[in-house]
């Protein structure tokens, strides 16, 4: 993956089923947590966005493939990597790793909103992705 934020985590109890296994819901934190770090990396502080500029990212699409189970006390990595970049909307291409194995991937469109509406990538947004 180009350029990717990688993010430790581990599998602990809370996130899986009464087969042991990673619960479906629990990837969906995961991702997003992967997300949430990619984005500070770059120097976004989703808080700070909302409260200075009323702006949000909200999930517009995501679809995940499952490949192989979790289980608990696993290591993972989530890596997150920007697919597309739009005038109002981020493409992340993402994927959760038990060593090098693939466990599970996703792609996720997420959407600049303000006041209920799709709003344009600020510039400085846009430039903390080399784009302007």
């Amino acid at each position: 993956m180009k350029e990717a934020q990688r993010l430790p985590l581990r599998v602990y109890y809370e996130d899986t089923d009464f087969s042991g296994f990673v619960q479906h819901v629990a990837y969906l934190r995961f991702f997003e947590r992967g997300r949430t770090e990619f984005l500070r990396a770059k120097g976004i502080n989703q808080s700070e966005l909302l409260a200075d500029e009323g702006l949000v990212f909200v999930v517009r699409r995501m679809s995940i493939d499952y490949l192989r189970p979790a289980r608990m006390d696993d290591v993972l990595i989530v890596e997150t990597a920007v697919a597309r970049l739009g005038g109002a909307s981020i493409e992340m291409a993402q994927r959760i790793l038990r060593a090098e194995e693939e466990v599970a991937t996703a792609h996720v469109r997420v959407a600049a909103v303000a006041e209920g509406r799709a709003r344009r990538l600020p510039v400085h947004i846009q430039a903390r992705f080399g784009q302007t």
